[in-house]
């Protein structure tokens, strides 16, 4: 999903544009701000937004340390 994602990775800020290409296994979720599209949403567009969250939880498993912590 495109978009603007920030993790940190081997403690260094990594930027993406596309949440295809963030790795399997990072330390912490920074930013997560997929693109929406502009309305009126056809009835795909609703799908898929509304699929943000589960993207959104799907990262967070992927994280190997959560931000503020060890």
């Amino acid at each position: 999903m495109k978009g603007r994602y920030v993790i940190l990775l081997n403690g260094i800020l990594t930027h993406y544009s596309n949440s295809d290409d963030i790795p399997m296994e990072f330390d912490s979720m920074i930013s997560f701000e997929p693109e929406y599209p502009e309305g009126p949403h056809t009835d795909e567009e609703h799908e898929e937004m509304e699929g943000m969250n589960d993207l959104l939880q799907e990262l967070m498993k992927r994280e190997t340390r959560h931000a503020g912590g060890n």
